[in-house]
C-alpha cells in the first residue's frame, strides 16, 4: 500500500494579511481551498491513507474543515510539526504513520491540474528509492535545482546562484522508507531547515540507493504568492468554463 503525506505547515508570510486570520492552506484557489487539490490529486491516485503535517498559523483550522477525511473518500490522521524546520524535517515527523510502507509526499501548496497518477504508478513495485518530478522554469535559481547529464540525474542543489539546468523540483516526491535513514543525518541548512533537496542530493551520489526523475510537461502552481494563486485561480475559472 501508498501512503501520502500532505505538508501543511508554515506561516504563509508572503501571504499576510490574510494568513493572519486563517492557514494559508485554505485561503482559496477559485472555488475551493488550497489544501483539497492536494487531497484530491491523492485520492484519484488511489492514495486513501493519508497523514496531513501540520504546524505555523491557525493549525487548528485545518483539522476543523478537513476533519477525518471521510467525505473526501480517504482516511484522515493529523502530526504536529510546530516550527516550520523544512520539508525533510516535516516527512520525519511522519514517520510512525508511514512504517514500512512507500509513500508519496505532497506539498499542499503546490497544485498539478492534470494529477499525479503517471507520475506515482508503479513505484511501489519499482526498485528505486526515490522518485521525483522536475519541471522547466525560467528562474530556477529560486528552487532546488537538478543537475541532469547524459540523462542520468547527478546531483541536486539548492537555490543556486549559477543554476546548472532550468529543471526544479516541484513539490511532490514518492519516497521509500529507506530516505529516512539520509533525512536522520541531515543538519539544519543555513535557513534552520532540514532541507529535502540536501537528502535527495545525498541519496543520487550515494551507491546505496537509486533517485529517478520525471519532468512534467503540463501546467504546474507553486502558491506561494498572491500572484501565482491568482494566476491558478484563473487557470481553473478558464478549465470549468462551458462545465
Amino acid at each position: 500500500m501508498v501512503k501520502g503525506i500532505l505538508l501543511a505547515g508554515g506561516y504563509g508570510t508572503r501571504l499576510r494579511p490574510l494568513t493572519y486570520i486563517t492557514n494559508k492552506h485554505l485561503l482559496p484557489v477559485y472555488d475551493k481551498p488550497l489544501i483539497e487539490y492536494g487531497l484530491e490529486a491523492l485520492y484519484l491516485a488511489g492514495i486513501k491513507e493519508i497523514c496531513v503535517v501540520l504546524g505555523g498559523a491557525k493549525p487548528e483550522d485545518v483539522i476543523k474543515y478537513l476533519g477525518n477525511g471521510y467525505k473526501y473518500g480517504v482516511n484522515l490522521s493529523y502530526k504536529w510539526q510546530g516550527e516550520p524546520k523544512g520539508i525533510a524535517h516535516g516527512i520525519l515527523c511522519a514517520r510512525d504513520f508511514v512504517k514500512e510502507d512507500a509513500f508519496v509526499v505532497h506539498l499542499a501548496d503546490n497544485i498539478f491540474p492534470n494529477g499525479i497518477s503517471d507520475f506515482v504508478k508503479g513505484f511501489e513495485e519499482s526498485e528505486y528509492d526515490a522518485r521525483i518530478y522536475l519541471a522547466k522554469v525560467e528562474h530556477p535559481e529560486r528552487y532546488g535545482v537538478a543537475e541532469i547529464k547524459d540523462g542520468s540525474l547527478v546531483g541536486l542543489e539548492e537555490k543556486p546562484k549559477k543554476p546548472k539546468s532550468n529543471l526544479i523540483i516541484t513539490g511532490i516526491y514518492c519516497l521509500k522508507p529507506s530516505a529516512f535513514e539520509v533525512i536522520e543525518q541531515l543538519k539544519p541548512s543555513w535557513r534552520g531547515e532540514l532541507e529535502i533537496t540536501e537528502a535527495l542530493h545525498n541519496m543520487v551520489i550515494s551507491q546505496n540507493y537509486k533517485v529517478e526523475y520525471r519532468i512534467l510537461e503540463g501546467p504546474w502552481f507553486d502558491c506561494g504568492t498572491f500572484d501565482n494563486i491568482l494566476d491558478a485561480g484563473l487557470f481553473f475559472k478558464e478549465r470549468m468554463r462551458g462545465r
